[in-house]
């Protein structure tokens, strides 16, 4: 039985998957799903975020040990979950059966402009200023998602999260510069998808190319999906990894 790990990204918990567990589970429906908390956020929001990626991927290392969950693991990270991913691949590579990383970018390979698009400053800018829950969720989605209509559901549910466990701002901080400062290996650290989507609003898509260019492996990109790949389609990524885990064994 396989055992993966889903690290969500910036200030984002493991309800933010949403129902993308079980659509990964329709496509492996003999794998274990273990989504795990980074420091400062979701059931860890007491914690103070590390100040560097390998100390997250130290952090998720430990709590896996702590409960039992023994390696190798399939690492799923999305944007800085990715990063958590790629480093703990670079410091244990025994731990570590294969990696995807969605919507992701490295400042090894690409430059500012495209890591965080110039023309979502204003959005992030509007996003801290915003003094609703609801107001803030709705601009999030419309930045992360490229879904033609925004979803009150989902809206809803992501405001109810930040209710319930909100994300101090020194955290948010923390985990921003370490994700800034975070630079990958020049070689892949283990077999490796990379995914993203077309009408990526945040993150230019060209950032998960030049990883795929630099580490010679495979790339994936939705032509209509945003940033949030598992929120605009979740089975299309599902089908993918399959595909490819196919491919490679």
């Amino acid at each position: 039985m396989s055992t993966w790990i889903l690290l969500r990204g910036l200030t984002r918990e493991k309800r933010h998957w949403g129902h993308f567990p079980q659509q990964v589970l329709a496509e492996f429906p003999d794998a274990q799903m273990l989504a795990l908390e980074l420091p400062g956020n979701g059931e860890l929001n007491a914690l103070a975020s590390p100040m560097t990626i390998p100390r997250m991927a130290s952090f998720c290392r430990e709590e896996l040990a702590r409960i039992g969950a023994a390696p190798p693991y399939l690492l799923l990270g999305m944007s800085m979950g990715a990063m958590v991913a790629t480093a703990w691949a670079e410091g244990h590579p025994g731990d570590i059966a294969a990696c995807v990383l969605i919507s992701t970018s490295l400042g090894s390979f690409s430059p500012l402009h495209h890591r965080l698009r110039p023309r979502a400053w204003p959005a992030l800018l509007e996003i801290l200023l915003d003094r609703t829950v609801e107001g803030r969720e709705r601009l999030i989605f419309d930045l992360t998602s490229a879904l033609p209509r925004a979803d009150p559901q989902v809206i809803a549910e992501w405001a109810a999260i930040r209710r319930s466990r909100p994300v101090r701002l020194r955290n948010a901080i923390r985990q921003l510069l370490a994700a800034a400062r975070y630079r990958a290996p020049l070689r892949a650290p283990a077999a490796t998808l990379v995914l993203a989507g077309a009408e990526d609003r945040l993150v230019d898509t060209r950032c998960s190319m030049d990883i795929a260019r630099r580490w010679h492996c495979h790339l994936a990109v939705h032509p209509e999906a945003g940033h949030d790949l598992p929120l605009d389609d979740g089975p299309w990524v599902a089908g993918e990894i399959r595909k490819w885990l196919t491919t490679s064994s």
